[in-house]
């Protein structure tokens, strides 16, 4: 039964990622704003709301490695195997901002996390925590990225109020389509990582390695297809800002919203995992200032780099 639920997660997943995709682009011409900051936003909050859920839960059922793991996880497969896939299927245009702004905001974001899991290390303490009121910082530098996004917004609406309203596309459609397909995800997303968890744990592997890689894949899994889904339609801009947006929210909002429900005990070797990802995200930005694009021998390279970092963690668990 299980394996049976897995495959339905997965055809949920990808009709769900189709409707959402149409659905967000075409309110980001309604809005007179940029794909870029639906991508950012409403995306990449959406198909973050599977790692919300897991981490969550994790952290009150005092699961800190789901938690943290899941999180960390997440990210360097959306740095890695989701921005290689999509950039290998379809090259990311960059947009200037990106590079300048969204991308360094992702590497303050990780850099945030490393330093409030630093306990050991920074204050000299027994064991490394990230308290509630670590968790109320995140959360606060995730209000300084909202604040920032809307101001992006109203200058997109400002400079774009003379261009005509494009034809044939309806407000009730679109939001009907988008709310449809985030349910198909969300939906297909949890019976995805509940019951590829159970088959995983049935085969004997340990909570933080089901939490980097099962869980990790799983709650990313709506990026994946989305971003794909996003690239294949060409809009690379939703694409690449659902990544980033997702990986920002995953740090900010995600652990920020667990830790100030519960702290959260940090594995020594998920720090391990925060330096890699601190790695990728530079990766990601040099990447980036290529041409202004992420094109197929960059996308190769990120997707290859995930194989390696899966096959480390699991030689390491």
């Amino acid at each position: 039964m299980a394996y049976i639920l897995l495959i339905l997660g997965f055809a949920l997943l990808i009709k769900g990622a189709d409707w959402f995709v149409d659905g967000s682009s075409n309110i980001a011409a309604l809005l007179r704003i940029s794909p870029l900051l639906i991508g950012l936003t409403i995306v990449a909050f959406g198909t973050s709301s599977p790692e919300l859920t897991v981490s969550i839960f994790a952290a009150l059922d005092g699961s800190a490695d789901v938690a943290l793991g899941n999180v960390v996880g997440s990210n360097i497969f959306n740095i890695t195997l989701v921005v290689g896939l999509t950039a290998f299927l379809f090259p990311l245009k960059v947009q200037n901002e990106t590079i300048k702004k969204e991308i360094p905001f992702t590497l303050l974001s990780t850099a945030a996390l490393l330093i409030v899991m630093s306990d050991v290390f920074l204050q000299g303490e027994m064991n490394n925590f990230i308290t509630r009121g670590d968790g109320l910082i995140l959360l606060l530098l995730f209000g300084l990225f909202l604040i920032y996004v809307f101001e992006i917004a109203l200058k997109d609406r400002n400079a774009s109020k003379e261009e005509p309203l494009p034809e044939g596309i309806t407000w009730g459609k679109n939001i009907l389509f988008s709310l449809l397909g985030l349910a198909a995800i969300i939906i297909g997303g949890e019976l995805v990582v509940s019951n590829a968890t159970e088959i995983a744990y049935s085969l004997g592997m340990s909570e933080t390695l089901v939490g980097l890689t099962i869980v990790a894949i799983g709650t990313s899994l709506p990026e994946l297809v989305t971003s794909v889904s996003a690239a294949l339609k060409k809009q690379s801009e939703i694409a690449l800002g659902n990544i980033v947006g997702s990986n920002i929210f995953n740090i900010l909002f995600v652990l920020g919203a667990s830790s100030a429900i519960t702290p959260l005990a940090v594995d020594g070797k998920v720090v391990t995992d925060l330096f890699i990802m601190v790695i990728l995200t530079i990766l990601l930005l040099v990447f980036s200032r290529t041409n202004f694009k992420i094109g197929k021998r960059e996308g190769l390279i990120l997707a290859l780099a995930y194989v390696a970092y899966l096959i480390y963690i699991i030689i390491r668990n």
